[in-house]
């Protein structure tokens, strides 16, 4: 059975909605700790929800895309070019799954529950444990900085094979 042209039609609905999620919440939490304002409360609020939404997503995600057949990269592509992509993409499935997970055991270990949409709550610890709050706060800062640097190799990436190489890796996502 021939790969085929184009990414299924989930894959692409998960990937771009996924974008959007991941995009906001990285600008949210530059805003959470750049400000004092009124509004960041409301902010950090919903940016631990939606990293709750994110957690259930990037898992739905995994499962949609070893259910799908990839399209193939092109042919000219080196073996090492190849190991390269599928590494990253490997890597960023690790960052978009453990940024939600360091969040909400920062917010575990600060004994923060997590109300999600006042659908239901994530349990935190009956009291604070200020080491390990430390350790997977510094974590959920680090893993930012390594997702959005993942991000922009990404982008990157495609923008080459869209404008440089001119092929249809980018066409397959769209």
């Amino acid at each position: 059975m021939s790969k085929p042209a184009q990414f299924s039609l989930s894959m692409r609905i998960l990937h771009w909605g996924m974008a959007a999620l991941v995009l906001s919440m990285l600008a949210a939490g530059l805003l959470m700790i750049r400000s004092l304002e009124p509004w960041q409360l409301t902010i950090i609020t919903l940016h631990k929800a939606f990293g709750v939404i994110a957690v259930v997503l990037v898992t739905v995600r995994l499962l949609n895309r070893l259910r799908h057949q990839l399209p193939a990269l092109p042919d000219d592509l080196s073996a090492l070019q190849k190991k390269a992509a599928t590494a990253s993409h490997w890597l960023l499935y690790s960052l978009l799954f453990a940024m939600p997970v360091s969040g909400y055991l920062m917010q575990y270990f600060a004994a923060r529950p997590i109300e999600v949409f006042g659908w239901f709550r994530l349990p935190a610890a009956l009291q604070v444990d200020i080491y390990y709050y430390a350790l997977f706060r510094e974590l959920h800062g680090w893993l930012a900085i390594a997702l959005a640097g993942m991000i922009a190799l990404h982008v990157g990436a495609a923008l080459h094979h869209h404008f440089i190489r001119k092929d249809n890796v980018l066409k397959s996502m769209l």
